[in-house]
């Protein structure tokens, strides 16, 4: 039996997509239970799916607390027997879920899907293709912009391409390292000491490694090709760590970039995923962070290129490093984290945009964009 569930005529309802099969399931969990949270409730109808660890589409409660950011206990989408249906055909906005027992519901049509996704099968364009076979405007990066930004070695070469300036690096697949790792360790080596070992396509410092010297090399690369078949070795970046929020730009506009903030990192540490989310130290945030207006002014119009250079809509944050020789770019994130700790929307309320009202402009924005 199908019945159908009745919403307000007067507001549009969005789909809040969070957790998925990535290392970051609990981060996307964590940003979605911020968005429900904040989200105007007098403009917009939320209908929260869930995406399990294990990649099924699930209808969760609306209910911010059971996906709030704990240490001692990480959110996840539990698999609660449900499954929502998406439009069958690119020509209906329609959703449905089937219970456990069998039974449809109808969960009426859909105006925008915000896709809260972190890493990989969400953030790279995965999630992006089925939304747009599927006829569903969505908030954020589009397929391309998405996959580019996923994955560091692409997002390296473009913004190089570009004219930005970015740590030099070595690009290392699965297969070349267990065949020839002293190799693969002396044609690193030129990048000096220390390094980094990042996952070419994880996220929220997952994976990561700093390598003070030859003797760790081995344990970092296995560190990283846990999480990738590919994986990036970095020059260490002597300078600031700063990042500037960018949403897309109204009607053709250019894109909008808010003041910087700084992560301030005690000796001898980098910013782990401990510091970003789970509150350990060695991390401080600033914002809006310190710069003179020259050094402002061009941090804006290096995010604003990179953003443009990578095909970006919607959001993006991108992450400097202010050197002595200038601007180094670090990463592009697509979809960077909505938690309550968060860079991005901490950014944009020192630029004087509240939470509820960058929820509203992404959404907003979603519904503007051509695809």
């Amino acid at each position: 039996m199908t019945t159908q569930i009745p919403t307000s005529a007067e507001k549009q309802t969005v789909v809040v997509l969070f957790g998925g099969r990535s290392s970051e399931h609990s981060i996307s969990c964590a940003t979605a239970g911020g968005v429900l949270a904040a989200i105007d409730r007098d403009r917009f109808d939320v209908l929260p799916v869930g995406i399990t660890r294990d990649g099924a589409f699930t209808l969760q409660p609306d209910d911010a607390a059971l996906f709030a950011l704990d240490a001692d206990a990480l959110p996840e989408v539990r698999d609660n027997g449900t499954r929502v249906r998406w439009p069958e055909t690119a020509t209906s906005r329609e959703l449905s879920v089937v219970e456990p027992d069998g039974g449809v519901r109808l969960l009426g049509e859909v105006d925008v899907v915000f896709p809260i996704l972190h890493g990989r099968f969400g953030e790279d364009g995965t999630v992006q293709g089925l939304l747009e076979l599927v006829g569903l405007p969505y908030v954020g990066a589009g397929l391309l912009a998405s996959a580019v930004g996923m994955d560091k070695h692409f997002t390296k070469t473009v913004l190089r391409e570009a004219g930005i300036a970015v740590a030099p690096w070595r690009t290392v697949r699965r297969d070349r390292w267990q065949a020839s790792p002293d190799q693969v360790a002396a044609d690193v080596a030129p990048l000096g000491y220390p390094l980094f070992v990042k996952p070419a396509r994880a996220g929220s410092s997952v994976g990561v490694s700093r390598v003070d010297g030859p003797e760790q090399l081995a344990a970092a690369m296995e560190t990283g090709f846990a999480e990738d078949g590919k994986v990036l070795v970095e020059a260490g970046v002597v300078g600031r760590e700063i990042e500037c929020a960018v949403l897309g730009g109204r009607d053709g506009g250019a894109p909008r970039t808010s003041v910087a903030g700084e992560i301030v990192l005690s000796d001898e540490t980098f910013y782990d995923f401990e510091s970003k989310y789970l509150g350990g130290a060695g991390a401080d945030l600033l914002c809006p962070a310190p710069l003179s207006d020259d050094e402002l002014a061009e941090m804006q119009r290096l995010a604003a290129l990179a953003f443009r250079s990578i095909d970006g809509s919607g959001l993006a944050r991108v992450d400097f490093f202010l050197t002595d020789a200038g601007w180094v770019v670090n990463e592009v994130n697509t979809m960077p984290g909505f938690t309550p700790i968060s860079m991005f929307p901490a950014c944009w309320l020192a630029s004087g945009l509240s939470y509820p009202e960058l929820i509203t402009e992404l959404i907003e924005l979603g519904l503007a964009t051509e695809r």
